[in-house]
């Protein structure tokens, strides 16, 4: 009986060793870790490419004025907006590219002085509205930006406004601006690394930014029912610059 209580004492002091030295070791590697962290460098670089824009954007308003009969406004500003909308169909635009971007009514008021005798001021009275329809153009030949803004204000529009301009396959651009900005934070890397005397590792992470090229011209007209047909302006949508960074972090052997 005794003989079987030391058997039995003997292997439950070899478990307690068993699992202190496995505690141990495990408790030693996580401090040798956290006291020897992985050694890791960054670097970066930007690609730049340089296009040429091929969408233009504009919005043309129809402002309509008059006394109180706001039915007849509303009837004579949209004649006028949509024989706006039947020019530029005719010259190519299609539907997808108009896009109506406001439709307002506003009351003008009549204001009257306030008597000095009198406590209580005469109420302001409306004497007539202001309907207002801005459409928003997309042009995709470039050639043709000067006539179309001179052209719907022959049509009936009295404002124009926003000129912009863009890069339709703006991500296929960016593809290829990220590409040279990897290639270039590579290379940067491989040269830091032999400098250094040390081998480069796995990439542990990568970061990426980049400007989205925006252009804006002011393109303004008179009212198109008291001035002559103005001629078509000169366009000129010069070129953007597409920038992506590229931030690369390795880990050093």
């Amino acid at each position: 009986m005794q003989d079987k209580i030391k058997n039995i004492l003997m292997i439950s002091l070899a478990v307690s060793f068993l699992v202190f030295a496995f505690s141990a070791a495990f408790w030693v590697s996580g401090t040798l870790q956290l006291r020897d962290p992985v050694r890791t460098f960054a670097v970066s670089a930007e690609g730049k490419i340089v296009a040429i824009p091929d969408i233009a954007e504009f919005n043309y308003a129809v402002i309509t004025e008059g006394g109180k009969d706001l039915a007849s406004l509303q009837v004579e500003n949209t004649n006028r907006s949509n024989r706006i909308n039947s020019y530029l169909k005719e010259q190519g635009i299609v539907e997808k590219d108009l896009k109506t971007i406001s439709y307002n009514i506003s009351p003008r008021y009549q204001h009257f002085p306030c008597p000095i005798d009198q406590r209580v001021c005469p109420p302001s009275e409306i004497v007539g509205y202001t309907v207002t329809h801005s459409v928003r153009v997309k042009v995709r030949d470039l050639a043709k930006v000067g006539e179309l803004l001179s052209g719907v204000v022959t049509a009936g529009a009295n404002s124009t406004s926003g000129l912009t301009f863009s890069i339709d396959d703006l991500e296929t651009i960016q593809g290829q601006a990220r590409d040279i900005a990897i290639q270039k934070a590579k290379n940067k890397a491989k040269d830091i690394a032999d400098s250094a005397g040390v081998k480069l590792g796995r990439i542990v992470s990568i970061n990426e930014g980049f400007v989205t090229p925006f252009k804006l011209r002011e393109f303004a007209v008179p009212d198109a029912l008291h001035a002559p047909a103005p001629m078509s302006p000169v366009i000129e949508p010069g070129d953007q610059k597409v920038r992506v960074t590229i931030s690369i972090v390795y880990e050093i052997k």
